[in-house]
């Protein structure tokens, strides 16, 4: 597949861009949670949000290729992910960044290119895919929490979606990917031990988050 991709790292000339990544039941909405209550507290506007589901039209499309009556093929679950991405970002994220806020998204492109385009086998054109739909905007800084799937995999009982419901060797799929992206881009991504205590996490994150928000890089407004 060949797609004409803005060269744009945009990165917004206003705003902070977070993103959290991961396999399934490793944290994130613990970590985000906290993270946002962190920055509040210090004073910046923040938009939480998550893909699938940041806007209406997100939550239709999670239902669908997550809980529909039909299985989805590897293909269609990746332009209806891209379709969702393309929207959040015109919609919601990038208006956000523009005003100046902080913005946390439970999952972006990586997810993509971890699950469809790793544990699915759809190789890069998930990558090609997801730049192009969203004009090449990248968060500042992702970061990844990393656990075996074993590990963790206790977490899952009762999943309820057909992502969490895949098998123990689509998950470790998964997981590898991850870390692949990590090890190619450490100046965005940091990897973090997701069975490590909650607030050790959170102080990591914090830590490494501190010197962006004082060092003059970033335009933030506060309330």
């Amino acid at each position: 597949m060949s797609l004409s991709i803005p060269t744009v790292t945009d990165q917004a000339a206003n705003g902070l861009f977070i993103s959290f990544e991961g396999g399934e039941a490793v944290g994130k909405t613990t970590q985000i949670r906290l993270l946002t209550e962190q920055l509040e507290n210090e004073g910046y506007q923040v938009v939480s949000t998550r893909e699938p589901g940041g806007t209406d039209l997100g939550n239709q499309l999670r239902n669908l290729v997550q809980h529909g009556p039909e299985d989805v093929n590897p293909k269609a679950e990746a332009l209806l992910y891209a379709a969702d991405r393309s929207y959040h970002v015109a919609t919601k994220i990038r208006p956000a960044l523009e005003a100046g806020k902080v913005v946390i998204t439970d999952r972006y492109l990586d997810s993509s290119i971890a699950y469809q385009g790793g544990a699915r086998g759809l190789g890069e054109d998930v990558e090609s895919l997801s730049r192009w739909a969203t004009d090449g905007l990248m968060p500042h800084v992702t970061f990844l929490l990393d656990a075996n799937p074993e590990d963790v995999h206790s977490r899952r009982d009762g999943a309820t979606d057909r992502l969490e419901r895949e098998s123990l060797t689509f998950h470790q799929a998964v997981r590898e990917r991850f870390l692949e992206l990590a090890a190619a881009e450490p100046g965005r991504i940091l990897v973090l031990d997701a069975l490590s205590d909650p607030e050790a996490i959170a102080a990591q994150i914090w830590q490494h988050l501190n010197a962006r928000l004082t060092d003059g890089r970033h335009q933030l407004v506060k309330s």
